[in-house]
């Protein structure tokens, strides 16, 4: 028995000579599973018997991070097995069965030099697979698989290449649809699924994409190699997620340029999206992490507004936890709580994308739920009707009030995917619904829930946005729902929002749905000052430069600021709005903020003019004025409010939480960016500002940030 554990040792470590490192606990599970076992001859009997106890083993074992690549044309059967069930890893240290786990769209690749790109990548082995001559010099090929929690024994299983891989593989002269590429081989054979489970024992899913009547023969393949001809072909459909490009705001002058302009955010898409990225095993793309929207996706305890403005308005200055010779400005906004009971009467227009890329569980199947918790907190006056796009569009619910909910309810459970995507035509209905029956004493809003896919029919993006702002100045907002991976739009949903005077929240799970339709519903429905822009003015004399931090795609020129056919972010009711500003003083000032003394006023030396600065900016130990621009929900002209912002030497722990906890996200998301900013942050610094400024936290909603920082840090081998 030591020699047949020796062999496959050997085999092991001369494919990959790190598993040396993990000898001991390779010949413990092997010991373990061959310790009564006489390795005479291999028949069909011992290789289910140890097979079935091999997986008993791995059930109680939690292996996370063991990679095992095999080269079965040298192993024993006893090894090919042994490779067949360890491929089947942990996943988050938790062992579920194969028949309720999904191959993970998004995440598969070809790795030739047997590396993997995240924690939970599976290596599928030994595949009886034609050597590929574009291989490494021993002629193996290495096929990862992701496989990820979902729920039933019945879900459905894909693959999918991303356009990063593609690359690669162009790169090493593989050809994607080559008789070897990835989209020719999903991977899913029925010899593989015999040798995992005894035959009677596949779940049925597994057995129709394994395709018993038998697979299509693929091109560059014949009957002499071994397997092809069991290999159930599935063309798989690409990544085509889409994230706009985000340029990092920079440090600018305060003496050359003293004035910062941009429109507030309410968004929350990018944390929830970013969260499905991490808890999947993967880091999430750098373009979809907006750190204003990671900041934003958490409540802060502001002061309460009083008075005439629909809004408070809460600051604080302290050293920045990531470079502490510069000042972190936090900038609150608290918008007015309002009971659910006393908000006016609700129009609402579900607008319900039901084609064919709606079809999976995290898409069509969590809208219903997440539509239901909505339903069932409505009031008897709201009303609501239900569009849907697919190949076509279509009124399923004509306006009905919320006393009949049974009504309602059933419209929406009856709902099925299928279909390509008409998306412009049904938004084009959806406003025509709204304004048919528009209240106008009430809150007549389009709350659109999609992967974003609009492929058929009027989908220009500047047509729709044309659309969205002519229904908008009628006085019908949007809500924007995404689901879904693999194909998202998540550039179009933003889009839309922000030009329909909405909010854009991503919903990943039905407890995401609850925060954004339940918990926060007011919020999500009502708002109470819309076309809300910030503008700073830096003291130059105190400030050399600064730097906001998010907000890239809400910076706005400068003469925007007074120009009331701008348009800008919508403050819901109850909403709260944090903005942090990265600043460097001038060099005298890091020690002392009460001595001034003058310097050159020209940085920069032009031909027909300079700049002056004032008398007061001398005198004056403010670092900076903060004013905002709002609208009255139903006004097209402006308040102006100014509020000046002292210098301060405040020591960052005694800081208020909301100052902390708000830095430690923005600082973690400069991580997950890899900013040019990031100076010194480091997970440990992130994760001990945000445990120390947790609060009562009482949904939880900050211990799962720290829970999502811990796994990225793991991720990163921090």
């Amino acid at each position: 028995m030591e020699q047949h554990i020796l062999d496959i040792l050997n085999d092991l470590y001369e494919l990959d000579p790190e598993l040396k490192e993990k000898e001991d606990e390779l010949k413990k599970i092997i010991k373990e599973l061959l310790s009564s076992k006489p390795v005479v001859e291999i028949d069909e009997e011992f290789k289910n018997n140890l097979k079935n106890e091999l997986i008993k083993k791995l059930k109680r074992k939690k292996k996370k991070g063991l990679f095992v690549r095999f080269s079965g044309k040298k192993l024993a059967a006893v090894a090919s097995i042994f490779s067949l069930a360890i491929a089947i890893v942990v996943v988050n240290n938790v062992y579920k069965p194969f028949d309720s786990l999904k191959l993970e769209q998004n995440m598969v690749t070809r790795l030739d030099d047997g590396s993997t790109l995240g924690t939970t990548e599976i290596i599928q082995n030994e595949m009886n697979q034609e050597p590929n001559p574009l291989n490494d010099s021993t002629n193996r090929e290495y096929f990862p698989v992701t496989i990820i929690p979902e729920a039933g024994e019945n879900a459905p299983v894909t693959t999918t290449t991303n356009e990063n891989t593609r690359a690669d593989w162009a790169g090493n002269g593989i050809n994607p649809q080559g008789p070897h590429g990835m989209e020719e081989q999903t991977l899913l054979q029925y010899n593989y699924l015999k040798d995992l489970y005894l035959e009677d024992e596949i779940p049925p899913a597994y057995k129709d994409l394994a395709g018993l009547s038998g697979p299509p023969q693929m091109e560059g393949t014949n009957e002499e190699d071994d397997g092809l001809l069991d290999i159930q072909t599935v063309i798989t459909e690409h990544n085509t997620e889409e994230y706009a490009r985000i340029y990092e705001n920079p440090f600018l002058s305060a003496m050359t340029n003293p004035l910062s302009t941009f429109s507030i955010d309410v968004d929350t898409a990018s944390y929830s999206n970013a969260r499905r990225f991490i808890q999947s095993g993967q880091m999430p793309y750098p373009d979809a992490v907006r750190i204003e929207e990671f900041i934003n996706y958490f409540t802060y305890d502001y002061q309460e507004p009083e008075g005439e403005h629909p809004f408070s308005l809460s600051t604080e200055v302290s050293e920045c936890p990531w470079n502490p010779e510069n000042k972190l400005i936090h900038i609150g906004l608290q918008g007015r709580k309002i009971s659910f009971e006393d908000l006016p009467p609700n129009n609402l227009v579900f607008l319900l994308d039901v084609s064919g890329s709606m079809e999976s569980e995290n898409k069509l199947p969590l809208l219903k739920g997440a539509f239901e918790l909505l339903i069932n907190e409505l009031r008897p006056i709201d009303r609501i009707s239900i569009v849907v796009y697919a190949g076509a569009v279509g009124l399923v619910l004509p306006p009905t009030t919320c006393n009949n909910k049974e009504t309602i309810l059933t419209a929406l459970n009856n709902l099925n995917a299928g279909g390509s995507t008409a998306g412009g035509e049904g938004i084009v209905l959806a406003y025509d619904t709204a304004l048919k029956y528009f209240d106008p004493n009430g809150n007549n809003r389009i709350i659109l829930a999609t992967d974003g896919d609009f492929n058929v029919g009027a989908s220009s993006d500047s047509e729709m946005i044309r659309l969205i702002e002519e229904k908008r100045n009628q006085g019908i907002f949007i809500t924007v729902l995404g689901f879904g991976m693999g194909n998202y739009k998540d550039t179009k949903m933003e889009s839309i929002a922000d030009h329909g005077n909405g909010n854009y929240a991503y919903i990943d799970n039905l407890r995401e749905a609850e925060k954004v339709l339940v918990t926060e519903m007011g919020g999500t429905l009502f708002t109470i000052a819309k076309d809300v822009k910030i503008q700073i003015e830096f003291n130059p004399v105190i400030v050399d430069s600064y730097r906001l931090i998010g907000y890239e795609n809400r910076v706005l020129a400068k003469e925007d600021f007074d120009d009331d056919t701008k348009d800008a972010g919508e403050l819901g009711a109850g909403h709260t709005v944090t903005v942090l500003y990265e600043i460097v003083l001038k060099s005298y000032e890091r020690s002392n903020l009460d001595y001034l003394e003058p310097f050159e006023e020209s940085e920069e030396q032009l031909k027909y003019q300079q700049s002056i600065i004032t008398d007061d900016a001398y005198e004056s130990n403010e670092l900076l004025t903060i004013k905002f621009r709002y609208k009255q929900p139903d006004s097209d002209v402006s308040t102006l409010i100014e509020v000046p912002v002292m210098a301060s030497n405040t020591a960052l722990e005694n800081t208020s939480d909301n100052f902390r906890f708000s830095a430690a996200v923005a600082e973690w998301g400069m991580l997950l960016r890899d900013s040019e900013h990031k100076s010194n942050a480091t997970y440990l610094q992130v994760l001990e500002l945000a445990r120390g400024a947790q609060g009562p936290d009482l949904k939880g909603y900050r211990a799962e940030f720290i829970n999502l920082v811990e796994s990225t840090r793991h991720m990163n081998n921090y």
